[in-house]
């Protein structure tokens, strides 16, 4: 049970830093100006509504924690 209360351990210290990230990236200078606002993420502003839906933020995301998870099995 050790490596797999490790493996928890790491996986879950890195959700809370790419949380961090993502959630405090506008003020940091290289992430802020990229994260959420990329070519394909929808935003739609209609008077006093809006709406977010970052879907190229999310597959960028996506890929590459992919490759970081794929780089640990190794």
């Amino acid at each position: 049970m050790a490596p797999a209360g490790k493996t928890l351990i790491v996986l879950g210290l890195a959700i809370a830093v790419i949380g961090v990230l993502l959630w405090g990236g506008t003020s940091i200078p290289i992430i802020g100006p990229i994260i959420g606002r990329l070519p394909g993420d929808i935003y739609i502003r209609r008077g006093n509504f809006s709406f977010y839906f970052p879907i190229t933020t999310a597959i960028v995301v996506s890929i590459v924690l992919s490759l970081v998870l794929a780089l640990m099995r190794r």
